[in-house]
């Protein structure tokens, strides 16, 4: 079985990133307008009471009046930790915050954890109910067997929300989706098949219950728990136990194994053996889902077998068993019906949706999105990656319709076509294309150098960069220096990076030759005048390094001003033949991306390169997977009011008309028409009003003013500036950048070094 790579972070990292800017991952922010007297009476005294009176008339106007339909309770009482076991509900807190980020992130669902100091299950069931009205579902979690069953069962019956404890029912439905694929390449059928399932706790009986609701008949599954097979007449089961107990002489886990078609394992690292493997069925189904450590490795499966398809819970092997293919997306689909409960017809129809995504081909978008490896369905490819960006429209569209079509859905959906398009909209595009980056880099291990190296995010994000395994970092800096940084951030000296300096004679000299022979016609410096540039400025260095085939990449700025980055790194490398070069910065706000140019090179660009700005951004774009459309942006819209200072913007409107381009551009106007849809109705022969992702300003400053106002005083995403345009993959951090962001430009520099065609 193929393994990738798995990321490896250090407690201090983790502790670092849940302490930094704000304590914790969650916070709550307005959905309205709150700047006015005017807004503060409406949204609270006297405004509010008009939806008080009208839910008080009818309940179920909360859901048009209040955040309830899209907001999700995660609950625990810490009773069982990610199997770090019961460590009390406060210790749980972690968790809860970071299952609430994944439904956001996944699902654009809002969530809020909830942590209830009680292992009481009545206690639990009372604390529910009495704040349940204020949410469109409840996701338990992290709740030990069997009171989550208690507590789940009781909640069911009492209120009219999906309640779902992802533990059971989410490991459940990825594991049927890959159940139904993996007989089906096998060429098995789901009532014939005999299966056994190592552990007998929530996750484990609802597989079990999921399989039966499949096909699989009760008595071709058998149940092991630490005492040995369950079985009818064994004493001192308890009832959610003895529904599993069947009629068998087999005692003991090597028994049950004999012959058998499946084994799912929820249990513990290494307890099914070689031994055992041997004896199963031909074209065994083997999934080994304890966590960490798997019951068997891959590896040891294909030493004593070749027909067997395997897969655990772990990323580093194929057929990853993951409970985020699942409950995001289920949640999604219940909410947007208003369903009163998740039924078992809702999570068959999840798990099939899932496992028929893994049959589809996949699109180049989504082998984008997984870094660039186009995965085929068969034995390691059962169910989709976490990443892949088709499950937000496939699943949820499924569990909506079985909803409606059980009678449990409040409202219908109308138009399934136009709800998938809806729900594609949720999702954050720069987590896509920054996944797909760092899934394509982690492949190719490109060396990138970080020019300031004694800098602390620039430190954190080379060591980042080397722990994520998206490549091999090189820092440029005097190496007591860097590690007395090191010791001061509160990582181990003992790191294994390399460290680059001026001290490496050899380097130097060849470094020295390569400028001297560039620069002592183009600037007429002595050779003498190039060794000073290579001793003493560490931006020079690096970029030699680069030009020289010493490293793949680099990412410099952060300490200085970009433009003094910007002169050092064109001193050693020219613009790429045949293009402008100019700085693109890509903006994410409320799902809808952008990308303005030039925000950092070119002060006031003419109407040619404002039209080879527009060719070279549209290129980059279609790079990232997007369909360009090019807005001219002014003060002005089609010329009302016309200004000399528009005319070049119209002028490069109609290069781009004489050149024939392959993408859709227009011009001038104003930014509220070429992003606004309301737009459309006044300018209707214009196919980019209201829907241009790529910004052309009038000038470096308007650019450099705008990206850095929405970044300031929104809560924007901003990547970049990209250096479009140089002759070599080289980055530069605006001044001040965070470690995330030195971060994703030192990817996509790695990223560039492969995809981009550079003459060195």
């Amino acid at each position: 079985m193929k393994k990738t790579k798995i990321d490896h972070y250090t407690d201090k990292e983790a502790l670092d990133f849940h302490k930094d800017k704000k304590p914790g991952k969650i916070e709550i922010s307005s959905s309205k307008n709150m700047t006015t007297k005017r807004d503060l009476a409406l949204a609270y005294s006297p405004g509010v009471a008009a939806p008080v009176r009208a839910i008080s008339d009818n309940p179920e106007a909360a859901f048009d009046y209040t955040s309830k339909g899209n907001l999700v309770a995660v609950i625990s009482n810490g009773s069982a930790i990610l199997g770090m076991g019961n460590l009390g509900a406060l210790a749980s807190k972690p968790v809860m915050e970071g299952k609430a980020v994944l439904f956001k992130r996944f699902a654009d669902i809002d969530s809020i954890d909830l942590e209830i100091d009680s292992e009481n299950p009545e206690e639990i069931i009372n604390s529910i109910k009495n704040f349940a009205p204020s949410f469109g579902g409840i996701n338990l979690e992290d709740i030990a067997a069997p009171g989550c069953f208690i507590i789940e069962d009781k909640l069911k019956e009492n209120l009219d929300i999906p309640v779902f404890h992802d533990d059971q029912h989410g490991t459940a439905i990825i594991t049927t989706a890959a159940l139904i694929n993996a007989l089906d390449i096998s060429k098995k059928k789901i009532d014939k098949v005999k299966i056994v399932v190592n552990g007998a706790g929530a996750s484990a009986m609802a597989c079990a219950n999921l399989f039966k609701k499949t096909g699989v008949p009760n008595k071709n599954i058998k149940m092991v728990d630490r005492k040995g097979v369950i079985y009818k007449g064994r004493e001192n089961l308890n009832q959610w136990k003895s529904s599993h107990a069947i009629e068998t002489k087999d005692r003991t886990l090597s028994d049950a194994i004999n012959n058998a078609d499946v084994f799912l394992g929820l249990s513990a690292k290494g307890i099914l053996t070689k031994a055992m493997v041997k004896k199963m069925a031909k074209n065994p189904i083997i999934f080994a889902c304890a966590n960490p450590d798997p019951e068997i490795i891959p590896e040891e499966v294909e030493e004593v077998r070749n027909d067997a398809i395997v897969a655990t819970g772990r990323s580093d092997y194929a057929n990853q068993v993951n409970n985020l293919i699942g409950f995001p997306y289920i949640f999604r689909g219940a909410l947007d019906v208003r369903a009163k409960t998740i039924n078992e017809e809702m999570k068959v129809a999840a798990a099939h949706a899932i496992a028929n995504l893994a049959k589809e081909d996949v699109p180049d978008e989504v082998v984008a999105a997984m870094g660039g490896e186009r995965p085929h369905y068969g034995k390691d490819y059962i169910i989709p990656s976490t990443f892949d960006p088709r499950l937000i429209s496939v699943i949820p569209a499924a569990v909506a319709k079985a909803a409606m079509e059980t009678g449990v859905a409040r409202i219908n959906i109308k138009d399934f076509d136009v709800y998938k398009d809806q729900l594609k909209q949720r999702l954050d595009p720069t987590v896509t294309i920054l996944q797909g980056v760092n899934n394509y880099i982690k492949k190719k291990q490109k060396k990138v150098v970080f020019a300031d190296g004694e800098d602390e995010n620039m430190l954190k994000a080379a060591i980042a960069f080397k722990n994520s395994e998206l490549g091999i970092p090189i820092l440029v800096g005097k190496e007591e220096l860097i590690k007395n940084q090191i010791k001061k951030i509160g990582y181990n000296e003992n790191f294994d990076i390399e460290i680059v300096n001026s001290k490496d004679k050899e380097k130097r000299e060849k470094y020295v030759k390569y400028l001297f022979k560039k620069l002592q016609r183009e600037k007429g410096m002595l050779e003498r005048d190039c060794d000073r540039l290579i001793r003493n400025d560490r931006v020079i260095w690096a970029s030699c390094m680069v030009a020289c085939n010493d490293a793949d990449a680099m990412v410099t700025g952060n300490t200085r001003r970009y433009s003094s980055s910007l002169e050092k790194v064109t001193q050693v490398v020219d613009p790429r033949p045949g293009e402008i070069m100019f700085g693109l910065n890509l903006v994410v706000n409320r799902g809808k991306t952008i990308f303005i140019c030039d925000t950092s090179v070119i002060e006031y660009p003419d109407s040619k390169q404002l039209a080879e700005m527009a060719k070279s951004a549209a290129r980059v774009v279609k790079l990232f997977g997007f369909d360009p459309k090019v807005a001219f942006l002014s003060h002005s819209t089609f010329g009302e009011p016309a200004t000399d200072r528009t005319k070049r913007l119209s002028d490069a409107v109609e290069i781009l008309k004489k050149d024939k381009v392959d993408f859709k551009f227009d011009g001038e106007m104003q930014p509220d028409v070429a992003l606004e849809e309301i737009y459309k109705e006044l300018y209707p022969f214009s196919e980019i009003v209201g829907n241009s992702n790529i910004l052309v300003m009038p000038s470096q400053h308007s650019a450099a003013i705008s990206y850095k106002m929405i970044k300031s005083m929104s809560r924007a995403k901003v990547i970049g500036p990209l250096l479009i345009g140089l002759g070599l993959p080289i980055e530069i951090a605006p001044l001040r950048s965070s470690t995330s962001e030195i971060l994703n430009l030192a990817s996509i520099a790695a990223y560039s070094a492969d995809v981009i065609k550079y003459d060195k």
